[in-house]
């Protein structure tokens, strides 16, 4: 049975982090952070909705686990299917 059928459609992304944990057989969220290469605080926010998993840990995760963008974003319950990036100028060179 694909555990993706499984999951519920709402928007958690405390599903994917514990799925990717346990994909990974890592020990917590910091180990998480390392895989990823970003700080601990990074995972915390995302788990408490304080933070949107954005296209780079979506992209990170995806080369960190082989799984397509898609199933890690059915993993969390997310209907989206295109992301877009910001670019923002840095406010030191605009003066």
């Amino acid at each position: 049975m694909n555990e993706l059928n499984t999951v519920e459609k709402q928007y958690n992304p405390n599903k994917l982090i514990d799925a990717v944990t346990a994909k990974l057989a890592l020990k917590n969220d910091a180990a998480v952070a390392r895989a990823l290469k970003v700080e601990t605080p990074i995972i915390e926010k995302v788990r408490n909705n304080r933070l949107p998993l954005g296209g780079y840990l979506l992209m990170r995760l995806r080369e960190l686990t082989g799984m397509s963008v898609t199933d890690l974003q059915d993993l969390m319950g997310d209907r989206r299917r295109k992301f877009r990036m910001s670019v923002r100028p840095n406010r030191a060179s605009i003066n």
